[in-house]
């Protein structure tokens, strides 16, 4: 009736009741304040719209969104309504396989087995991953300091090859330019395997 009100100022609240037979004092007597069961009816409609909208969106970015619309809600609850109406992020992430350990080539024994870290440049780590972008898939290689887990050389490249691994591990000895003695520790794949 307060919509019907707004679109016809002219009539007054009387003329409005009569025409949808409810008394003047049904309008004035009416809860302006929805009750509990009504607002936890429209959260769960904006969580849904949220989760349509974006479908990765987890609980967390959920009450976020929820917050920015000017919702006052905790994030429990908000999971605790989104395990409610199954709407939890339902993202299927495929696993891509960045090592191919069955090749002919040399592999090296583990050096790390044991041994006690006790300053920098000592160990490094190298390893490649995939960095999901918009529009494609790149391919990162990293050496890590095995003492103090700081990255000491990276590269980028659209290929997954040995140019790649070698780029990385050469940005590394630039930067930190090592003493002999150091142990490069990487995984068996053919990248990491090759002569070069």
């Amino acid at each position: 009736m307060t919509t019907l009100h707004q679109e016809f100022p002219r009539l007054s609240v009387g003329q409005l009741g009569d025409g949808l037979s409810v008394s003047r004092s049904w309008f004035y007597a009416r809860p302006l304040v929805p009750t509990p069961a009504e607002r936890d009816v429209a959260r769960r409609d904006a969580i849904a719209r949220i989760v349509l909208e974006f479908p990765g969106y987890g609980y967390r970015r959920v009450t976020a969104e929820l917050h920015r619309q000017t919702w006052a809600v905790n994030h429990t609850r908000v999971l605790r309504m989104m395990r409610a109406e199954t709407l939890r992020c339902q993202l299927q992430r495929s696993w891509v396989t960045t090592t191919d350990s069955r090749h002919g080539l040399r592999t090296y024994p583990n050096l790390l087995a044991g041994l006690v870290l006790d300053r920098p440049n000592q160990a490094w780590g190298a390893d490649m991953t995939y960095v999901r972008l918009p529009t494609c898939c790149i391919s990162l290689a990293c050496v890590l300091d095995a003492f103090s887990r700081r990255g000491v050389g990276w590269q980028l490249s659209r290929t997954i090859d040995t140019r790649l691994t070698l780029a990385a591990l050469n940005h590394a000895i630039a930067l930190r330019r090592p003493k002999p003695g150091l142990i490069n520790h990487s995984d068996r794949g053919v990248q990491y395997a090759a002569r070069a």
